[in-house]
């Protein structure tokens, strides 16, 4: 009997690598995850999961000696961004590596603001799509599954997330700075994802009573807005009124800016020199970069809000470092058994 492929390797590019526009330039279309397992099947992987978010595209899998470049042409055709864009930012870290490496990421250490919670949600959907697709197998599945239980382990048992640390918590931390308080802001949110949805939570939880959310389909715009006792508007009618809202948080799906430079401008100037708030926590970007020296308006992006999420770090770094030994000791414990398990013997 030949033995069955064992080797582990993930791909990596993120904020670690790669700037806010370069990592827009990787993201995963509609129809790309498709695309992507549909070629690692072809290219004859055993195993495959693909994480895409905002600010992380990656992908473990299992195979022979040549997994990491099967990976990577499944990441290229996935994301469709030429191979020299891609290849400057991509990292392969094999093995217990790319165990440990997991383990990290969904206990929130390596986001760009550590400790934050969504991470951990978006890896178990990411890992919940490969299985119904079949691409997991005896390997992936323990790896993935003990990941789960050791960021489970991290959160409970260390302060990495202390605060809970969340898009939505900070982008609305970043409007009472700027405000005071929200009870009188007006705000518009466009997109009603999940961060959307959290930045709604997040706004009302702080009270905020004026809060409108937009998006391309209405029905989701009506549904998000209804359940928090906001109102609803078509992202045309948003554009719009852009000019009458003190906060526009910006987190929807684009191929462009919802504002161009142009446009902020105008808004800006039709406020009557009142203070603009401009969050965007798109990738790519939903409002043009470059309009912070407009008087009275203020943009800042998910790098912006990480320096603000991560300046009292310096507090938690024991926190995070006791986390990252028990997290390895636990990550050593799992690629043995997975090895073991995957051995022709076992």
């Amino acid at each position: 009997m030949s033995e069955r492929p064992r080797n582990l390797v993930a791909l990596s590019a993120t904020h670690r690598t790669a700037g806010l526009d370069e990592r827009a330039a990787f993201t995963v279309p509609a129809g790309g995850a498709e695309v992507f397992y549909a070629t690692a099947r072809e290219a004859g992987l055993a195993e495959a999961v693909l994480l895409a978010t905002c600010n992380r595209l990656e992908a473990y899998a299992v195979g022979d000696e040549a997994a990491a470049l099967h990976l990577r042409s499944a990441l290229l055709k996935a994301t469709g961004a030429p191979a020299p864009a891609l290849d400057q930012h991509l990292r392969p870290v094999p093995g217990l590596q790319a165990v440990e490496h997991l383990f990290s990421v969904v206990s929130g250490l390596e986001s760009q603001m550590v400790g934050e919670v969504e991470i951990a949600g978006q890896v178990k959907d990411a890992y919940a799509d490969a299985l119904a697709r079949g691409m997991t197998g005896p390997i992936l599945n323990r790896v993935f599954q003990r990941a789960f239980q050791a960021g489970a382990w991290a959160r409970t048992n260390t302060g990495i997330s202390q605060g809970q640390v969340s898009l939505g918590n900070v982008a609305v931390e970043l409007a009472m700075r700027v405000f005071g308080s929200l009870a009188d802001a007006r705000v518009l949110v466009l997109g009603t994802g999940d961060v959307g949805r959290q930045v709604v939570q997040a706004l009302v939880s702080r009270g905020a009573s004026q809060v409108s959310v937009a998006s391309r389909t209405f029905e989701n715009a009506r549904i998000l807005a209804e359940e928090f006792s906001g109102s609803s508007l078509t992202l045309a009618d948003a554009l719009r009124q852009a000019h009458a809202h003190d906060v526009i948080v910006g987190c929807a799906t684009v191929e462009r800016a919802l504002l161009d430079a142009v446009t902020l401008r105008e808004i800006a100037g039709r406020r009557s020199g009142r203070p603009l708030l401009l969050v965007d926590l798109g990738v790519p970007r939903n409002f043009a970069a470059g309009v912070q020296g407009l008087d009275g308006a203020y943009l800042c992006d998910l790098d912006d809000l990480a320096r603000i999420s991560n300046a009292n770090l310096k507090a938690r770094l024991a926190e995070v470092d006791r986390a990252r030994l028990v997290l390895a000791e636990k990550a050593a414990r799992t690629w043995g058994a997975a090895n073991h398990q995957a051995s022709p013997e076992a």
